[in-house]
């Protein structure tokens, strides 16, 4: 009878520890403690450049460009050798060609909604989320892409397709 009051009490309390679980489901769990700095927002600036002549600088604007600051379509046009001019006229003939058919002006909240839902059904069983187990490829496994059968599929509908590596790699005889 203790034996069934022990495992009773253990599992309420297992039951209540999951029941703490956070409001926002997080499947990729990374143990990074702490805000952290975001290596991706540091872009690396120009060199300053001392003009010939100081009076033809432009006066100072809170929130205006710097000529230091980097500009990386710009940059990306001018390296593949196209017209810096129109570096953001492309991204806007490619919004303008996706939303020929409309947009819903609620995707965003929509979406954010639907992966929240997704998130909550997909969170883990309960001594998953306890452990903290990273359940993230699990939840998305029926959204992966078998690249062998989508490259076997557009060699046989005639697409070109680059070659792809091996799917298992032999031993190499000597």
């Amino acid at each position: 009878m203790s034996r069934l009051r022990t495992a009773i009490g253990l599992g309420l309390v297992l039951l209540a520890l999951a029941a703490c679980g956070r409001d926002d489901p997080r499947l990729l769990n990374l143990r990074a403690d702490g805000e952290g700095p975001d290596e991706f927002g540091i872009l690396p600036t120009r060199p300053l450049q001392v003009p010939d002549d100081l009076q033809s600088l432009p006066a100072p604007s809170p929130g205006g460009i710097n000529r230091a600051d980097p500009d990386p379509e710009a940059d990306v046009a001018a390296a593949l050798g196209g017209n810096i001019d129109r570096a953001g006229a492309g991204s806007q003939g490619m919004v303008s060609y996706v939303t020929r058919f409309g947009v819903g002006r609620d995707i965003r909240d929509t979406l954010a909604a639907e992966d929240l839902e997704f998130r909550r059904r997909n969170d883990g069983r309960i001594l998953e989320r306890i452990a903290a187990v990273n359940v993230y490829h699990r939840a998305y496994r029926s959204m992966s892409l078998d690249r062998y059968a989508e490259l076997e599929r557009m060699r046989a509908a005639g697409i070109r397709t680059p070659a792809a590596p091996p799917q298992e790699i032999g031993n190499i005889e000597d």
